[in-house]
């Protein structure tokens, strides 16, 4: 009998219990710090329609996030990230035919509104800066001249960019899965005047972080 009792009060515990857990689990007015790491899948696009053919790149992307909560549902998050970006292209530069893969790394700094409709989901949304720190050109075809590399290495890429950048955040205690597309508002080339292509990032964001509260 006695078994039987306690047995009930457990069964009648678990629910209250439970729902203080998931209680003390909604963080969505608390200040967050946070880490993160993962790929990006990006790729340009000429901005002015010229004839330039250009497959996508893999890079690595990692860096640090904050939740700024103005209230419950919404609020700012800031992050900071190390970004590799770029592109492999083929094309026509100075009458012959040249391939390439070029590797930009990036400080980007998203500045995001977040709107928060449930303790597990965050959309993200807002623009972005990006710093040019490091470029790497590599020239594959056996054929491609000096004056194309060195066309391609006096490009005058610009170091400051201005992107716009959106996503959604899924978070599992500790653990948060992100999603992000981007795409650059300015032109790379610094003042539009290179005879390589007036091109532009774009490109998207797989990570998972870990986050402190």
């Amino acid at each position: 009998m006695k078994n039987a009792l306690l047995i009930l009060g457990m069964c009648w515990m678990i629910p209250g219990m439970t729902k203080a857990q998931e209680n003390a689990a909604d963080t969505r007015d608390r200040v967050v710090f946070g880490a993160k790491a993962g790929l990006n899948y990006s790729n340009v696009y000429d901005s002015q329609g010229e004839g330039f053919q250009a497959s996508p790149k893999v890079g690595l992307a990692a860096g640090v996030f904050m939740s700024l909560p103005i209230g419950k549902f919404i609020g700012i998050q800031p992050e900071a990230l190390i970004s590799q970006k770029g592109f492999s292209s083929t094309g026509t530069l100075l009458g012959d035919n040249y391939s390439m893969t070029r590797t930009t790394t990036y400080l980007d700094i998203p500045l995001l509104f977040a709107l928060k409709p449930s303790k597990f989901v965050t959309l993200l949304v807002g623009p972005q800066f990006s710093y040019l720190m490091h470029q790497t050109d590599a020239f594959t075809n056996g054929t491609t001249s000096v004056l194309q590399q060195q066309a391609f290495e006096n490009d005058n890429p610009r170091k400051n960019i201005l992107g716009f950048t959106c996503g959604i955040d899924i978070t599992i205690q500790h653990l948060v899965l992100g999603a992000r597309a981007g795409w650059d508002v300015q032109n790379n080339n610094g003042d539009g005047t290179a005879s390589t292509p007036r091109y532009k990032n774009v490109w998207y964001q797989a990570t998972i972080g870990f986050r402190l509260y």
